[in-house]
């Protein structure tokens, strides 16, 4: 039910209005990195509303990328933690086999 509020209340609106900033932006422009010659070696001619969408998309997949690496210790941390757990859980299964591994008593409850 919220997945349908969240679609209908902010999905659909922006994407009319994404659709409303295509329309409005349609007129072509000309890309280029070289910003000195007059005539760039190099140029590309594209809407408006493509450039600023290609860098939108651009941007977030090199803000995804940045902070992906930027995560890497966490990963590296996590990764050894469940190594360890399984580590053990391999351990206490073993000794549970060999009949050392004893029960945990029941917690006492308070009156």
């Amino acid at each position: 039910m919220l997945r349908r509020i969240v679609w209908f209340v902010f999905i659909i609106p922006l994407a009319a209005l994404l659709v409303v900033f295509a329309v409005a932006n349609r007129e072509a422009v000309t890309v280029s990195l070289d910003p000195v010659s007059a005539e760039p070696a190099f140029a590309v001619q594209m809407p408006l509303y493509i450039v600023i969408f290609l860098t939108l998309i651009i941007g977030v997949a090199i803000g995804g990328f940045a902070s992906w690496l930027s995560q890497g210790k966490w990963r590296r941390k996590a990764r050894a933690s469940r190594d360890e757990a399984a580590r053990w859980r391999v351990k206490a299964e073993a000794a549970g086999a060999d009949g050392g591994a004893r029960a945990l008593p029941a917690p006492k409850r308070a009156a």
